[in-house]
């Protein structure tokens, strides 16, 4: 039994020792597959291990930029002078300008200037070392934020657009891609003829002018823009730069960078969409002045289409604006075409309602219809389409309803029977028809056609100088 456990126990040991003999016999032994070659190649293969710095960058960069050494979370220069942290902006596109919720959304390149002596590093060659978004949390970075802003964020894709770049002296350049939704305080007083000015502002959250100083990096050329920006219903006329400061009661004050740019509407899409129709509406609405005052279904039912096109058209405008207290320019111009479209309705109830005031005098006086109000040629053309002729003398002064009737429908009759008559009654149907329109027109349909569109061309003359 003794002799039992001692045999396993050496052989224990002989399995442990014998990997180690065999490992060490291999270092001795030269390896047959090295030839001179191979070990050329070998050495080659060795050196590029060792110039190839990245295979132990995330020790090497902490080591270079000590930053295991410093507390980053206190900025720069703590206790002393602030830290001036220059910027400029890369305006890459303005994405949107919403007039209802009164807002714009901008995509730029933010870039941040200043120097933290802890960053700095030897370098034989003084070439700067650029890092992406994973060295950024490590350090001190300035912590501006946008004034009025609704939402933003940075651009993640494929990575995180973040760009830091350190410098031998320890100048960084830390530069970021971000989408900002900002809020722009509108004035549309004179829409559509406006022009808007619009910011975005800059600052530091946290740190107040005794702790950090921000200003334009190159002054007013620290803005560009991209030169193919364009909208569709606004023209870019300028960016512009500027500076100022912001106070608080229970912070203090702040430095303050602007982002100013001016836009200016265009005008030909609203003039398509509501000018020119408005301007067709009321036209029409003068059409009814020259329609016989008879024809009350063709003149009610012209002015009643009139007044509800252009509610439709100001209900439309209303729909894609801000419910703001003020009058708009478009408001002014549709009010009034509505207004002259509502004139007009009225205009022929007082014509309706004189003509048959009139008729009730004359009756009373001669107990006949005067020939200029009776129902004979002028109702019957507005009604049935047909005009009824005849060569009877025009100019007499008075006749009888039923009489006249009869006769008229005896001498049409007669007139059918007769081709000559009717080739001459033809001939004078045009002036026989202006005669009969003249004799029942109204005076203030008179007036209004010469009144009516000379209001309304003095109206347009007016609002265009004012708002232009």
């Amino acid at each position: 039994m003794i002799l039992a456990s001692q045999l396993v126990f050496f052989t224990c040991i002989w399995i442990t020792l014998m990997p180690n003999a065999s490992a060490v016999a291999e270092i001795k032994t030269p390896h047959p597959r090295c030839s001179s070659s191979v070990e050329q190649t070998c050495k080659q293969e060795t050196k590029m291990r060792k110039e190839d710095s990245t295979k132990v960058w995330p020790l090497k960069y902490k080591q270079i930029l000590h930053i295991e050494d410093h507390d980053f979370a206190m900025r720069p220069g703590f206790g002393g002078s602030p830290v001036p942290v220059g910027i400029d902006v890369q305006v890459e596109s303005i994405d949107s300008i919403s007039e209802v919720d009164m807002d714009f959304t901008m995509t730029f390149y933010l870039r941040h200037y200043w120097k933290d002596e802890r960053l700095a590093f030897p370098s034989k060659t003084n070439k700067s070392m650029t890092f992406d978004h994973r060295l950024i949390k490590k350090i001190w970075v300035p912590d501006i934020f946008f004034v009025h802003s609704k939402r933003s964020f940075i651009h993640d894709t494929t990575v995180e657009n973040t760009m830091l770049r350190v410098h031998p002296d320890g100048n960084v350049l830390f530069s970021v891609r971000i989408t900002v939704s900002a809020m722009c305080f509108m004035d549309f007083s004179r829409f559509p003829l406006d022009t808007q000015n619009c910011s975005l502002e800059l600052e530091s959250y946290a740190y107040n002018e005794e702790d950090l100083m921000l200003y334009w990096k190159h002054g007013n050329k620290s803005l560009n823009t991209d030169e193919h920006i364009s909208l569709s219903q606004f023209f870019i006329e300028e960016f512009s730069a500027s500076s100022g400061f912001a106070f608080y009661s229970s912070t203090g004050w702040y430095n303050r960078l602007f982002i100013n740019f001016v836009l200016r509407r265009h005008i030909f899409f609203f003039v398509l969409q509501t000018y020119f129709p408005a301007m067709l509406m009321v036209m029409l609405s003068w059409v009814s002045f020259w329609i016989d005052r008879r024809a009350v279904p063709a003149r009610v039912s012209l002015g009643i289409t009139t007044v509800l096109t252009m509610s439709t058209i100001l209900s439309g405008v209303s729909a894609s604006m801000p419910q703001v207290s003020y009058i708009k320019a478009v408001d002014v111009y549709l009010w009034v075409s509505s207004l002259f479209v509502f004139l007009s309705v009225v205009e022929y109830a007082a014509v309706n309602y004189l003509t048959t005031v009139e008729e009730r005098k004359r009756f009373k006086k001669t107990g006949k219809i005067s020939r200029m109000y009776s129902i004979e040629a002028t109702q019957a053309m507005a009604f049935d389409g047909c005009y009824h002729d005849c060569k009877a003398d025009m100019d007499q002064t008075s006749f009888s309803l039923h009489s006249e009737e009869d006769a008229l429908q005896g001498r049409c009759i007669g007139n059918l029977s007769a081709d000559s008559s009717r080739m001459q009654r033809r001939k004078s149907l045009g002036g026989q028809v202006g005669r009969i329109i003249l004799e029942n027109n109204h005076v203030i349909d008179t007036y209004s056609r010469i009144l009516f569109p000379t209001v309304y061309i003095t109206f347009n003359l007016f609002y265009w100088s004012i708002y232009v």
